[in-house]
């Protein structure tokens, strides 16, 4: 696919830093040497997410839309050959991708303005290899407008996808002149389309078409980014957003959003105090445990690094004719949800275009399936009008907060308190079989392990357990009914949050 990262090692971000750290609660926090692991763990506690990785993080379910020249040639990967003449949908409707992105529940779309084989689908001026030379509407078209007008007529968010790799642009591979070429493209997605919320880069670097390859300069790229579109973020090669690993849809059972960084990381970032960037290797992303005590142990820098797990609804990531009765199923999707958003991470499903132009009708029959189990599942939440009783809770922070509905206000046990039992007793006997957590993660990600009990039969009965928490855990298991719900936080990096708590029945087919 995309990705076809850059070695993990050689993989390169920006983190948004203010160094030396103040008393305050930030997205990137420095270790001393020779402080103990319990130090370390309670910063860790306390590093936050900056407010557009929390914007984003909300968002919980995005769009990418892959669409190029790929999908009149029947081809993944373009070569840069392809003459403009075959792009041509004959139905292009960006209020169709729109309409059906806002039915599904998604809050964004990221379409691929430019893919490997260097096509755009914008009218740049500094490329002959673009719609402006397609038959599609007479050359006059222009996709990115298009889809960024119908985004704010639907209330979605917008967002670009823009490859560093091009097999057309004969400037590839000399690295001063293509480094020019590419800040020129970003510049016009940057300023002419209005507010754009997120840019996402893959790592992808093969040959261009001379035979050489690019050494990107990804710094310029994000500075570039952060001058014009400051609140957007910058994701996979980027400072904000890591990928998960893989292009499964699924998730880490255990994901920390905050992440060690080392000793020639922390070095760079305090050379570079004065930016509001800083330019460093993260190291590999893809390991199974990425924040655990064990990694936080060797950390000399903490980072608020989250994940996010892209995932295609058919077999490729450009349609083909030959993949409509291979579409995920909207049991497969629903699945993938709660091993995406319900691990702490958010889902970017890829919906290809058919050469219509239009999101084709076998993929919405999967997705509005899937809308429609998750509707029904989320519907109630059957702890609404609960008692709820805390063992622990900070002034102003009372357990009846956790079922307010109120992402922003949470119940947090007292200071030093690591371990705590709530108490739900429900407005009669509830059938279940789905919960969902949800910590304060403006306040920090805590959680390391916890489980829940029911009442029956005059004593608790484990019947689910988890890891970490974060912006959203969910949790499936055989149905359970009782009226009494224990829900046991057994282990936190410091004293514990939580934001909301649920209870649900999935439906009955």
């Amino acid at each position: 696919m995309i990705k076809n990262l850059i070695p993990a090692a050689a993989v390169f971000v920006l983190i948004v830093s203010a160094y030396p750290q103040q008393q305050r609660k930030t997205n990137f926090v420095a270790i001393s040497p020779n402080v103990s692991i319990n130090s370390i763990v309670r910063k860790a506690a306390n590093v936050v997410p900056s407010p557009r990785q929390l914007a984003w993080q909300k968002m919980e379910f995005t769009a990418f839309v892959h669409f190029t020249v790929n999908t009149f040639t029947d081809k993944e990967w373009g070569d840069g050959t392809e003459p403009e003449s075959v792009f041509n949908p004959s139905a292009f409707d960006a209020r169709q991708w729109a309409r059906v992105c806002k039915s599904a529940g998604m809050k964004q779309i990221i379409v691929t303005a430019k893919h490997h084989d260097g096509f755009c689908l914008w009218p740049s001026k500094y490329t002959e290899h673009s719609v402006k030379n397609s038959p599609w509407r007479n050359g006059k078209g222009d996709v990115l407008k298009d889809v960024s007008e119908a985004c704010r007529e639907y209330g979605l968010k917008f967002g670009v996808y823009l490859s560093p790799w091009d097999r057309h642009e004969p400037t590839y591979g000399d690295s001063p002149k293509y480094n020019a070429y590419f800040r020129n493209q970003l510049t016009e997605l940057l300023t002419n389309y209005g507010e754009v919320d997120e840019v996402w880069f893959d790592g992808a670097c093969g040959e261009g078409p001379n035979g050489k390859r690019q050494v990107y300069d990804f710094e310029s790229y994000y500075k570039l980014i952060r001058k014009l579109q400051p609140q957007a973020v910058i994701a996979i090669m980027g400072p904000d957003v890591r990928w998960v690993g893989t292009e499964s849809g699924y998730g880490r059972k255990t994901e920390w959003s905050v992440l060690p960084v080392s000793q020639q990381a922390r070095d760079k970032i305090a050379a570079d105090s004065q930016n509001d960037i800083a330019f460093l290797p993260l190291g590999d992303m893809t390991n199974e445990d990425l924040g655990s005590r064990d990694k936080l142990a060797k950390a000399s820098a903490l980072v608020w690094y989250p994940a996010e797990v892209d995932v295609s609804i058919r077999p490729g990531w450009f349609y083909h004719a030959s993949q409509d009765s291979k579409v995920k199923t909207a049991e497969k999707l629903v699945d993938i949800y709660y091993s995406s958003v319900g691990r702490n991470s958010l889902l970017l499903l890829n919906l290809p275009p058919d050469r219509r132009g239009l999101i084709n009708e076998h993929d919405i029959k999967s997705l509005m399936g899937m809308r429609e189990i998750l509707d029904k599942t989320f519907n109630e939440n059957l702890v609404a009008n609960a008692t709820v009783t805390a063992g622990s809770a900070e002034k102003g922070c009372a357990p009846s907060k956790i079922i307010d509905g109120k992402f922003d206000t949470y119940w947090a046990a007292k200071d030093g308190v690591s371990s705590a039992e709530i108490v739900f007793v429900l407005d009669g006997e509830k059938q279940f079989d789905r919960a969902m957590l949800q910590e304060h993660i403006p306040t920090g990600q805590r959680i390391e392990k916890f489980k829940l009990d029911a009442w029956q039969d005059g004593h608790w009965k484990q019947f689910t357990e988890g890891t970490t928490v974060g912006y959203k855990r969910l949790l499936r298991f055989p149905a359970v009914k009782t009226q009494k719900v224990r829900l046991t936080i057994q282990q936190s990096r410091t004293n514990p949050t939580l934001a909301e708590f649920g209870l649900f029945k999935s439906p009955d087919w």
